[in-house]
């Protein structure tokens, strides 16, 4: 009788050894479930950052301006007669402080006139000058218009026209 050679037989895997590639094809896919789930709550916390950041903002008030009407004052000079033509706008913080500035107007006005009138030209000639007299005009305009009245609440003087001749 002839004997056939023996045949090669290819390895039989083991059960074993099916389970372990399964384990790892699940836990990729975990992986990668749990890098997206994380990466989506990360975007949507950063948009909720940002859009509560964007409510707490605070909205700028809207400023409150009295305007007087224009001042024309002889200022001092040696020798030739000069004056000052100023308008000036004050910005106050409430409505109740622009009632009252307008209430007062009179004693407003004296004060300034009587303020600027004791200048020397060469003094209203720079910014710093210019700059210098809007906080003197703030500081003499916030003070109480009456006994027993509060003190003003101006936040700052502009000009509005600036004229020395």
């Amino acid at each position: 009788m002839a004997t056939s050679p023996p045949v090669a037989l290819a390895p039989v895997p083991s059960p074993s050894a099916r389970p372990s590639k399964l384990w790892i094809v699940l836990l990729v896919v975990a992986l990668v479930g749990a890098l997206a789930a994380a990466g989506g709550y990360f975007l949507l916390r950063q948009r909720g950052s940002a859009a509560s950041a964007a409510q707490v903002a605070p909205v700028p008030e809207k400023p409150i301006f009295v305007t007087l009407e224009p001042l024309t004052v002889n200022v001092q000079s040696e020798g030739r007669g000069r004056f000052l033509h100023v308008g000036i706008a004050l910005k106050v913080r409430d409505e109740k402080a622009k009632t009252r500035i307008v209430e007062f107007m009179p004693e407003i006005r004296s004060r300034l006139l009587l303020m600027l009138s004791n200048r020397p030209p060469e003094s209203l000639v720079t910014t710093e000058d210019k700059a210098r007299l809007a906080e003197e005009i703030r500081a003499e305009l916030s003070r109480p218009l009456g006994a027993g009245l509060p003190a003003q609440e101006i936040a700052s003087v502009s000009f509005n026209t600036f004229v020395v001749q």
